[in-house]
């Protein structure tokens, strides 16, 4: 039973608080798409300026992620797949599952180094993330890993929203399943497709400008 009830927690903190996180972080992205280099920045500078913005990170997303992550590698290292003996949706879908699933915490804790772990250690600002992403999408291999991750990421959000349905008895039909399906395949196209294109944004020159324009005036200030 502890077994069953953490592979419980496991699923829930993957749609809850775990997707409206992947969501977010999706919309703050596309800024730079709709916005450019300044929709992009004001979007972040709002997020940091919310009340409690530490509490709220700390508990709707680092814990939860730390939990899914580590024990989503522990079920990874006990699954045992049968692509040789059983060649079925269920199995592929189970198996890539797994294996999206530690691409993407390799890539995450990566990217939140990148990004989030240099701003908490004063190296870069808010302001200059934009800059940081266009000297990562500007390298011809880090944008392979990035685009490898990114996929990786929103291919393991989809099917585990398609396996959190089944597993806690919402779509308990192979109609329903069906539907579902369709439905999560259809939202893998869609939040793939936004993040890639704001990953080819940020390699605009004007992300670049925004952080030296943001590197000068810290330096008068």
């Amino acid at each position: 039973m502890r077994g069953f009830y953490s592979r419980k927690i496991h699923s829930l903190l993957g749609v809850i608080p775990l997707a409206f996180f992947f969501i977010e972080h999706m919309m703050t992205n596309f800024a730079a798409v709709e916005g450019g280099a300044s929709g992009f920045t004001d979007s972040v500078l709002w997020l940091n300026s919310l009340p409690l913005v530490f509490f709220l990170e700390l508990f709707g997303i680092w814990l939860p992620l730390l939990y899914h992550g580590v024990y989503g590698l522990y079920i990874a290292y006990q699954s045992k797949p049968n692509l040789n003996r059983f060649n079925l949706e269920r199995n592929w879908r189970y198996t890539l599952q797994r294996i999206s699933g530690i691409i993407t915490f390799i890539f995450i804790v990566w990217h939140l180094f990148q990004t989030r772990v240099q701003v908490a250690v004063g190296n870069v600002k808010h302001e200059e993330l934009g800059g940081v992403m266009h000297d990562i999408a500007t390298q011809p291999l880090l944008l392979a890993v990035y685009v490898i991750g990114v996929v990786a990421a929103c291919f393991h959000f989809s099917n585990g929203l398609w396996s959190f349905l089944i597993s806690w008895g919402v779509t308990v039909g192979p109609r329903s399943q069906k539907v579902s399906s369709v439905l999560c395949l259809g939202l893998f196209v869609i939040v793939t497709s936004m993040f890639l294109l704001s990953l080819f944004t940020f390699r605009d020159n004007e992300f670049q400008a925004a952080a030296s324009a943001a590197q000068i005036l810290r330096s008068f200030s």
